[in-house]
């Protein structure tokens, strides 16, 4: 991985890696390793984002919340919390409550025109809204597809279709690609 690169673990929440929420995906447990491989590589050069609902959710946020009541919680309720493999993964982190999480408190961290390296889930959601508003933004992404988890593998090929289409302001690479293979 590059030495100037930031690692961003998007939203590695308990609401996201529960096989028997509405939201777990059933690829979450195969990336826990992949991305805690990268965070070792990335250091102090690691965010961790987690996704809450806005306390007043506006707009199509409201309507968003009254079809998934179960997900209109505070931030501090447990289903909120960052999984245990990835509460120690970097000092940063970003609570918002978008699917997306590139905007002023991440560029805080990582500046303006960084070069972010994706992992997380859901790949075909937060990921994907991450790396078009960053790449948008003037950010390099690239997003490592084997540590993202889709809702479905069918979501997850549909979502690394559509990010194969911006380079080069956003490429895919495997954890292997950027670490090399594990020794």
């Amino acid at each position: 991985m590059h030495p100037d690169a930031w690692l961003v673990v998007v939203d590695p929440q308990r609401i996201f890696a529960d096989p028997v929420s509405p939201w777990g995906s059933p690829m979450f447990a195969d990336i826990v390793e992949p991305v805690r491989r990268l965070a070792a590589a990335a250091g102090e050069r690691t965010v961790v984002t987690r996704w809450v609902p806005a306390a007043d959710p506006q707009g199509s946020w409201r309507s968003y919340l009254d079809a998934w009541p179960f997900a209109d919680v505070a931030a501090d309720d447990p289903l909120l919390d960052l999984v245990p493999d990835a509460a120690d993964l970097g000092r940063h982190v970003v609570s918002l409550p978008t699917f997306g999480k590139w905007g002023p408190d991440l560029e805080a961290v990582t500046g303006p025109t960084p070069h972010l390296v994706l992992t997380g889930v859901a790949t075909d959601c937060c990921v994907v809204s991450t790396a078009l508003a960053a790449a948008d933004a003037g950010a390099t992404v690239t997003v490592v597809t084997d540590a993202c988890a889709g809702s479905s593998p069918q979501n997850q090929r549909a979502a690394l279709d559509v990010m194969a289409l911006y380079p080069p302001q956003i490429t895919l690479a495997t954890t292997a690609d950027l670490l090399g293979p594990v020794a």
